[in-house]
């Protein structure tokens, strides 16, 4: 079956059968808009694990169903969309979703109704410091993704490096890992340009990045605003490496680059999706293979961050309810998901502690 139809199989499975859950975990996510292609691939990264594990008995008997809104990616959907999970479809806990700000707009509503969020796919600082109660990160932040890129960048002997951001709380947040990347390199940045989420001046962005004449973009953004900013800069006759970060880790961001794509820096959070030295690597690999899918950066992440959900529920089981949920996970030292280990505590929610690179080689695959 082809990667379409599956992703598509994937996200018309959750919403149909959410009804018929005995265990409904909600989730609210730019199905379509500008992120997308690389929402599809996590879910159905994380559908891969769900639908074993229900294959196999469920969960104490239970099976488990994510009950998907499409919120755009616009952050007054995502409230809605969040308020309907809670208050009328009952959900047990949030799951994986999309966007700093998107992340921030929720909050009041887990805190008032005491819903766990687990696994967001944000790296966002503000999730983490101080720590939430209701909100279990699965990856790293993107202020370590950042510093990660800048070292990187540093090694190669690079010293004019550009930094472009959304300006929004997830590109400031992003700016923050670069600018202490930078300043551990004793190198101040050659110019930093913000854009409009949801309507990009590319033009207002490329002219600081070209008089500076960067040999290198730090490129923190989602989804299209990336994609049709690199190819901007291109069209302007920049040749600076691109490092983007992992929210664009998918084979969707790839393709929407198309040509562009070749030699494109992409931070990851996890480990190669082809390691198979890594259980859990592994394991997702040879569940996709069933369904004649290739592997990606972003189903790792979902594929994980689906096992630290099932791992809570079966911690709060049998009858899981909302606070169990959220005093089981509290509970979590040390659980290791098959080659990385997840802790949590009452005073800590960070979860994993990993960053990697990749590049786009001319195949259109990740390469490390």
């Amino acid at each position: 079956m082809k990667l379409k139809a599956m992703l598509g199989a994937a996200v018309a499975l959750a919403v149909v059968t959410g009804a018929r859950a005995d265990i409904l975990v909600g989730q609210t996510v730019g199905v379509t808009g500008a992120v997308a292609a690389t929402v599809k691939e996590s879910m159905l990264g994380a559908q891969l694990y769900i639908d074993s594990v229900n294959a196999h008995g469920g969960i104490k008997g239970e099976k488990l169903t994510i009950l998907t809104l499409d919120d755009g990616f616009d952050v007054k959907r995502t409230v809605a969309n969040t308020r309907t999970l809670i208050e009328d479809k009952g959900v047990i806990a949030l799951f994986m979703n999309r966007g700093t700000p998107h992340t921030e707009a929720m909050m009041p509503l887990l805190e008032k109704s005491d819903v766990a969020l687990i696994g967001p796919s944000t790296g966002a600082m503000v999730l983490r410091n101080p720590v939430k109660r209701q909100i279990f990160n699965v990856r790293s932040s993107y202020q370590r993704e950042a510093e990660k890129a800048i070292e990187h960048l540093s090694t190669l002997g690079m010293t004019r490096i550009a930094v472009v951001h959304a300006d929004d709380s997830f590109g400031r947040d992003g700016l923050d890992g670069a600018t202490k990347g930078l300043t551990r390199a004793k190198l101040k940045p050659a110019a930093v340009a913000a854009f409009d989420r949801i309507k990009p001046d590319y033009a207002k962005v490329v002219s600081p990045v070209m008089a500076a004449d960067a040999q290198a973009v730090v490129w923190i953004g989602s989804g299209t605003a990336v994609t049709d900013g690199i190819k901007a800069l291109r069209a302007a006759g920049s040749t600076a490496q691109v490092v983007t970060l992992s929210n664009n880790a998918s084979e969707g961001f790839v393709k929407a680059l198309g040509e562009q794509s070749r030699g494109v820096i992409v931070t990851q959070v996890f480990p190669y999706e082809r390691s198979i030295s890594y259980a859990f690597v592994k394991e997702a690999m040879d569940l996709a293979k069933q369904q004649n899918v290739e592997l990606s950066p972003a189903m790792v992440e979902g594929y994980a961050s689906a096992k630290v959900l099932v791992e809570g529920l079966r911690r709060a089981s049998p009858n899981p309810t909302r606070a169990k949920l959220i005093g089981a996970l509290e509970k979590m030292d040390h659980y290791d998901i098959g080659g990385l280990t997840v802790s949590y505590s009452p005073t800590d929610h960070s979860g994993l502690d990993f960053a990697d690179l990749s590049i786009v080689g001319s195949d259109g695959k990740f390469k490390r």
